[in-house]
C-alpha cells in the first residue's frame, strides 16, 4: 500500500535518485546533469525557510515518488502564485501514485492561501498533463522550442488550477 506523507529530511537521499532518474532519462526536468547531495540539501532547506511543503509517496518503507509547491517568480506581486512539481520512481509509473501527491499540494497552497497553482509540463508529457487535468488544472500556454535536450528541441506547457483563496489579498 502506498501512504503519502509530509517528507523529512531523512528522505533526501531518495528523492534524489528519483530526481537524477529523471533528469537522465526523461524530459520531465530541463537539465543535463544529475544532481548532488549538496543541491538536493539546498533544495530542502530553501524549501524550509520558506514554508513550503515536500510530499513523498512511500511504499514498503521505500519512497517512489515525491511533490512539492514553490514560488512560481521572485517578484512581490507573485506571492500568491505557486508552481508544483511531481516526480515518481520509473518503475512505478503509471499505477497512480501520481494522484496521490496532487491532493496533498492543493490543500498545502490553500491553507498556505495562494491564488494559483502552476505547472510546467513538457509538452510530450501526456501522463502529467492528463494528471494535472484531471484535477481541474487547465492549459493556459504553450511554449514552443524553448527547451533542448536529447537531441531536439522541447515545447513546453503551462496548467494552472485557480483556487478559491486567498480571502482578502494584501499588496505588499
Amino acid at each position: 500500500m502506498v501512504t503519502v506523507r509530509v517528507a523529512e529530511e531523512r528522505d533526501l537521499p531518495e528523492i534524489l535518485t528519483i530526481y537524477n532518474d529523471i533528469i537522465v532519462h526523461t524530459t520531465a526536468v530541463y537539465d543535463y546533469q544529475p544532481h548532488t547531495a549538496a543541491m538536493r540539501k539546498q533544495w530542502w532547506d530553501t524549501k524550509q525557510q520558506q514554508g513550503f511543503p515536500v510530499f513523498v509517496a512511500e511504499e514498503n518503507s521505500r519512497i517512489v515518488g515525491f511533490s512539492s509547491i514553490g514560488p512560481f517568480r521572485a517578484w512581490a506581486a507573485y506571492k500568491y502564485s505557486v508552481e508544483n512539481s511531481v516526480y515518481v520512481a520509473a518503475d512505478v509509473r503509471g499505477k497512480g501514485i501520481g494522484k496521490l501527491l496532487i491532493p496533498p499540494l492543493i490543500d498545502a497552497a490553500t491553507r498556505l492561501e495562494m491564488h494559483t497553482i502552476l505547472a510546467g509540463i513538457d509538452a510530450s508529457n501526456e501522463a502529467s498533463i492528463k494528471l494535472h487535468a484531471g484535477f481541474g488544472f487547465e492549459e493556459v500556454a504553450h511554449f514552443k522550442e524553448v527547451g533542448y535536450k536529447f537531441g531536439r528541441w522541447l515545447d513546453l506547457k503551462f496548467l494552472q488550477l485557480i483556487l478559491k483563496t486567498p480571502v482578502k489579498p494584501v499588496e505588499i
